[in-house]
């Protein structure tokens, strides 16, 4: 009896261990998969040597107000002030004018080079708000930004929005439409403005129904292509260039599909930026899985846009983004090797 529980002992243990084995391969071999889908600097070294010629590319450079963006040697952060209720990053909602001037102040000595002032949420399921309503709430946040010194941009796709945030005092429109663009690229013009062109797909942004994953890239230089020809034509010179990646598609409610849609097109910023415009990105959250960190989601994608050469960033969380930026400006790479050659492995 003794010896057939021994051998039951040594049989159960010997079970045990292939079992434990098997779990060791499985994980191991899981890592290993989950590994292979993570981004990874093999990745970027493709990226890079596919498009090695755009990497090098310029951008125009030019002056909002009495501010000059040099943006071939130093990125610019936007903060974003929200006058609409329904937009769901609360940190930057503000239901009053006093409350709006005080973020917009506060973020301007967080390191915001300029304020980005709405009225009408982008989410699909937001009230439409007419552009009487937007006007009422925006115009006495941007004559006192203005009359402050602060520049001001003003979301919108409106062009009676447009023409009378001008009229106030903003310096930048951010045109989140392709109706009536002509018109508020001419708008712009006359009042030495410059606009952030966003791509869409749809008449606006509240517009926008599924969006085409096929060929992402050229299909927004074939957007952008037209919408600054025709920005020239009006003598708009001052033109940012914005993927859009922030706003609403339905068919991009798949968490996994949007944010490996955008952390590839943040990835390839320097392809847009071979166009000679400057690029702007709104940063986005990504709640699905942050969770609770949903705050660090900005700070994350902003790493992604920086190593693609993004020269604009529009966040909620300037004090955050500001440190990522200052952080990455101190790496250097090692110095080479006099020799030329990598000096020998260390003997053991």
């Amino acid at each position: 009896m003794a010896e057939n529980r021994l051998d039951f002992k040594k049989e159960q243990q010997k079970n045990s261990e292939k079992h434990e084995s098997r779990i060791r391969v499985f994980l191991g071999g899981l890592l290993a998969y989950f590994c292979s889908l993570m981004l990874s600097l093999e990745n970027l070294a493709g990226l890079l040597e596919e498009h090695r010629a755009a990497a090098a590319a310029k951008v125009r450079e030019f002056s909002i107000g009495d501010r000059f963006f040099a943006f071939n040697s130093e990125p610019a952060i936007m903060g974003v002030v929200n006058l609409s209720p329904d937009s769901w990053y609360r940190e930057s909602v503000c239901l009053t004018a006093e409350r709006a001037v005080q973020r917009g102040k506060i973020l301007s000595a967080q390191g915001a080079a300029m304020i980005d002032v709405g009225a009408e949420s982008t989410l699909a399921q937001a009230r439409r708000v007419d552009p009487a309503g937007q006007q009422g709430k925006l115009l006495p946040v941007v004559k006192e930004l203005a009359a402050a010194h602060l520049i001001v941009s003003v979301e919108t796709y409106q062009k009676e929005v447009a023409r009378a945030s001008l009229e106030a005092g903003a310096k930048v429109i951010n045109l989140t439409g392709r109706e009536d663009s002509a018109e508020i690229f001419a708008l712009a013009a006359e009042h030495s403005a410059g606009v952030i062109i966003c791509y869409v797909q749809g008449r606006n942004v509240r517009e926008a129904g599924d969006f085409d994953l096929e060929e992402v890239i050229p299909a927004m230089e074939d957007y952008f292509l037209r919408q600054t020809e025709l920005a020239a034509k009006e003598g708009l010179k001052k033109i940012w260039i914005d993927p859009g990646l922030g706003f609403y598609y339905r068919n991009l409610q798949d968490s996994a599909v949007r944010v490996r849609h955008q952390m590839m097109t943040f990835l390839q910023t320097f392809r847009l930026r071979a166009m000679g415009f400057p690029v702007c990105h709104a940063l986005p959250h990504a709640f699905e899985y942050f969770g609770e960190e949903v705050r660090c989601a900005e700070p994350f994608f902003v790493v992604l846009a920086a190593l693609g050469k993004t020269d604009l960033f529009r966040t909620h969380e300037v004090p955050r983004i500001k440190a990522v930026l200052e952080t990455l400006k101190i790496y250097q790479p090692p110095p080479p090797c006099r020799t030329g050659k990598r000096p020998p492995p260390r003997k053991k």
